[in-house]
């Protein structure tokens, strides 16, 4: 090549200007893969004596420059391509005076990027040179050959790409094409497929599937296998080892998605497509419904389930997908709202919304509010879940009602199934576990004493096996003690005759409500709502699994007909204690006796005198005896705290005496350490005025009040007068007419013995 071009009038040979030769030289090498860097060596030689050729065409040694960044990097594209890009910027800075390079494919295979050089080029007077020639990209003719190249280099690399995939599609057609097997699945010394011979892996595998068919969601099973110590066997894509590690979320969900499992031979799963993100261009892998696979082969191999069981996985997984914003669906979650992404508006045909109020937010609503979300209409309808759970449920239960007589029975025997399959594949995990401490102390004990370095380390992994033994010793325990109870043959016989009541199994508090949600889905498909407004109705056509329909007719609740009440109990509380107590009394009695509100707040002033109002409740009169000054419940010390059941007997001129002109024997002892005038106070008999001498306020003391049990009897020897009837109408009142607390809040039939 360096004759052709050396010699005067050679190809190009006179469009070499002393402007080239004052820029650099640069030599492009580049191959498309790492195994044609490692075989295809003579390849890589040729590109670099091209060194030697820019030489011959006049420049020196300083001025050439090699750009080899893009060896085992294909010309298809630039992703990646660094030295491409730094070529491309010495042109486009005007650096570079010729790009030599073996043949023109080397720079680009793709007619975009093959164009932005020869436009770059043109610009800035840059030759290009391979070993048919030196072209310059401003020359019509010298384009129009450059173009005739990038054309066919990109259609060469289409060939290249369709003859390699024809046969390996054809093949794949047939079931024949050796495929990466993900764990779980080897390949036999005849090239078939077959089961791991590894018990523990087949176990741990069957637990997923089993989980799954019980729980229903992938998540579920995950946080089941974490929460029981279960771990999962992993395999990197063309790895012969492998590990084992915790459940996750991608790990479930490859073992329920992968067609493989389920003995099926599949190809053509994916598809690639370029799009435009943030500017660039980036290429995505995406995956393709299954009724666009290029081959499916059911039974091509042993698999862990059936293909039937394979496709009813795959429909209840769409179920659980996250539905878009505004439509049902989705997997079934803990909120009360039993019908989610069941409800059908049956005015405008979307899936009608979840929303919850209440005090604790735990009361759900059915709205329709998508067209408020997309146009800002008002939306179409709702209604309150209380109602609609009540008629559907029982439409529900009698709908299971002929299907109930032999549900428990089966169900017993279906747990005690799962549970020898739980317990099996915890003994192959602590077989397992066993077989990895034997062989960490084997490799222990084979180490020599002296050499710590070596030692140190295996002790370190022989204690992590023999943790991980022990672990799995307490897990086989744990999941022995989890045995399900087993029926006698006499219970069974009552079962088959008696039933089970799927009613109370749905109502058990031990239910949760994603089980509740799994039934109704069980069940039924969908449900389409109308409401009418006017006639204060709701009719339900409810789609059963299959093609049954039910239409049921709801009566909805009249407007305040659900508003939060106050329990009648607390208002026949408040009618007694307001005829005797101010109000802020009455909230701090309720609030003793630790009584709350309708809405769960408690009570004050304010809320009861509000409460008052409302249902008609007089006030309790104007008397200073019933009502401290500072409106607050009378606080003395503790060493003449009055009982809960203590009452005021005295009005307030009588200075809180307790008796008068009654005989010495029915009055109380005088308090030790009192005043003389309290105890005249308190010691009188004479029929005098009993104010005399007592103190004009303050509470009365202990030993002054009246003894009385905790409610008040009338009797004839304590309503009887003294001997002089009007004193004794000023200084005391019959016990009768003595009005007690704990009597005022007493249950109504406690009340009648008072």
């Amino acid at each position: 090549m360096g004759e052709r071009t050396g010699r005067p009038g050679g190809p190009g040979s006179g469009k070499v200007t002393a402007s080239h030769r004052s820029r650099d030289a640069i030599i492009y090498v580049r191959q498309s893969t790492f195994t044609q860097t490692q075989e295809n060596t003579e390849s890589l030689a040729l590109q670099y004596e091209l060194r030697r050729y820019a030489t011959e065409l006049g420049w020196g040694e300083d001025q050439i420059s090699v750009i080899d960044d893009d060896l085992a990097r294909s010309a298809a594209s630039t992703d990646g391509r660094l030295g491409f890009t730094d070529l491309v910027a010495a042109v486009g800075l005007g650096r570079a005076g010729i790009i030599v390079g073996r043949e023109v494919s080397r720079l680009a295979r793709n007619n975009t990027d093959w164009y932005q050089v020869l436009d770059l080029c043109s610009i800035t007077d840059t030759l290009i040179a391979d070993a048919d020639g030196i072209y310059h990209p401003g020359d019509f003719n010298d384009r129009l050959v450059l173009g005739l190249k990038g054309q066919m280099a990109e259609a060469e690399l289409h060939m290249l790409r369709m003859r390699l995939t024809a046969a390996l599609r054809h093949k794949a057609s047939r079931g024949e094409l050796r495929q990466l097997l993900p764990v779980g699945l080897d390949y036999d010394d005849d090239g078939q497929v077959m089961l791991s011979p590894d018990e523990a892996i087949r176990s741990a595998i069957g637990q997923v599937y089993a989980l799954f068919a019980q729980l229903g969601s992938a998540r579920q099973v995950m946080m089941t296998l974490r929460e029981r110590g279960l771990r999962l066997p992993r395999r990197k894509a063309g790895a012969r080892r492998i590990t084992w590690a915790e459940a996750s979320y991608p790990a479930v969900h490859d073992f329920l998605t992968n067609p493989a499992y389920a003995g099926a031979f599949a190809f053509g799963k994916t598809t690639t497509r370029t799009e435009i993100a943030d500017g660039k261009k980036v290429t995505r892998h995406r995956q393709l419904p299954q009724d666009q696979w290029e081959v499916l082969i059911p039974g091509h191999h042993p698999g862990y389930l059936g293909w039937d069981a394979y496709q009813d996985i795959q429909a209840r997984l769409r179920a659980n997908y996250k539905a878009p914003r505004g439509d049902g669906g989705g997997a079934a979650r803990k909120g009360a709202a039993l019908l989610s992404g069941l409800l059908r508006c049956g005015k405008c045909g979307r899936m009608m919304q979840v929303g919850y109020s209440g005090h604790g937010g735990d009361a759900p609503r059915y709205v329709c509010g998508r067209g408020t979300q997309l146009y800002g209409t008002p939306p179409c309808q709702s209604i309150g879940g209380v109602y609609l759970h009540r008629a559907v449920l029982e439409q529900l239960f009698q709908v299971l009602q002929p299907a109930s007589l032999q549900a428990t029975a089966h169900a017993m025997a279906d747990a005690e199934q799962r549970h020898r399959e739980q317990v099996a594949a915890f003994e192959t995990a602590l077989e397992r576990a066993r077989f990895e401490a034997d062989r960490a102390m084997r490799k222990h004990d084979e180490v020599e004493p002296g050499n710590r370095l070596v030692a140190r380390t295996l002790e370190a992994r022989l204690e992590e096996r023999l943790a991980a033994l022990r672990r799995a010793e307490a897990a086989l325990a744990a999941a022995r003690t989890r045995h399900p109870v087993q029926l006698t043959s006499e219970e069974l016989a009552w079962l088959q005759r008696a039933g089970a009541d799927v009613r109370a199994v749905f109502d058990a508090p031990a239910t949760t409500n994603p089980q509740r949600k799994q039934l109704i889905r069980t069940v039924i498909s969908e449900i389409t709502l109308t409401i009418d407004r006017q006639a204060r109705t709701c009719d339900a056509l409810i789609a059963w699994q299959g093609t049954a329909t039910t239409q049921v007719t709801v009566p909805l609740p009249k407007r305040g007909a659900g508003a939060i009440t106050t329990g009648e109990d607390i208002l026949t509380l408040i009618r007694r204690l307001a005829a005797h107590y101010n109000d802020t009394t009455i909230a701090q009695i309720l609030g003793r006796q630790q009584r709350r509100t309708a809405t769960g707040l408690a009570w004050t002033r304010d809320r009861v005198s509000g409460l008052r109002r409302s249902h008609g409740i007089p006030h309790c009169p104007d008397r200073t005896r019933m009502s401290e000054p500072a409106g607050r419940m009378p606080s003395w010390p503790a060493s003449r705290r009055p009982r809960s059941s203590w009452a005021w007997t005295e009005p307030p001129s009588t200075g809180g005496c307790g008796t008068a002109s009654s005989p010495a024997s029915s009055s109380p002892p005088a308090p030790r350490g009192g005043s003389a005038s309290t105890r005249r106070c308190a010691t009188a008999s004479a029929p005098t005025s009993p104010t005399a001498g007592c103190p004009s306020a303050g509470p009365p003391r202990r030993s002054e009040w009246p003894a009385r049990p905790c409610c008040t009897r009338s009797s004839a020897a304590s309503s009887t007068p003294s001997a002089s009837p009007p004193d004794a109408a000023k200084a005391c009142v019959s016990r009768s007419n003595t009005i007690s607390l704990d009597c005022l809040t007493h249950h109504p039939e406690r009340k009648a013995q008072c």
